[in-house]
């Protein structure tokens, strides 16, 4: 039996967990100006949230720029979700080694969950500039499974 990073496919399970991911900052941005106007979201028009963060008078600074980093977020989050999936699919395609793909992939989500958290808390230059290093490491994970992919399907052929 192959032990749990090793598993074939278990990357896959990634591409799920990445759009919950995505998906989560949204969640809390819409928790977050719940709680803090006292008025519902309108999800009649969920796109609309920043507009309506933006012009409520009864927000405090603080909390309109947590709310629109937070819809940031998850915008960045599925931006990126296509290439992702993408990179996960072309390294099974590709029948790179489980281990080292579920290695990659395991590593994007985590870069994932600790640039929501950068994203969201960022008050200062130097918190932002620790989320663009964290982004180019997501990003630099999910080349590495194409340049792998395609490196491995070119020695098969050879």
């Amino acid at each position: 039996m192959a032990s749990l990073p090793a598993t074939p496919g278990l990357s896959l399970y990634t591409i799920p967990i990445a759009w919950i991911l995505s998906l989560l900052p949204h969640l809390y941005a819409v928790k977050t100006y719940e709680t803090a106007s006292s008025k519902k979201f309108d999800n009649t028009q969920p796109r609309s949230l920043i507009g309506t963060v933006a012009a409520d008078q009864s927000l405090s600074k603080a909390t309109k720029d947590t709310i629109i980093r937070a819809e940031g977020a998850q915008q960045n989050g599925f931006e990126n979700l296509g290439i992702f999936a993408a990179g996960v699919v072309a390294g099974n395609v590709a029948a790179l080694d489980p281990a080292y793909l579920n290695a990659l992939s395991m590593a994007y989500i985590a870069s994932r969950v600790a640039y929501n958290l950068v994203y969201i808390n960022n008050t200062t230059l130097a918190v932002a500039n620790v989320r663009s290093v964290v982004y180019i490491s997501s990003s630099v994970l999910i080349f590495t499974m194409f340049l792998s992919a395609g490196n491995a399907m070119r020695r098969a052929v050879a």
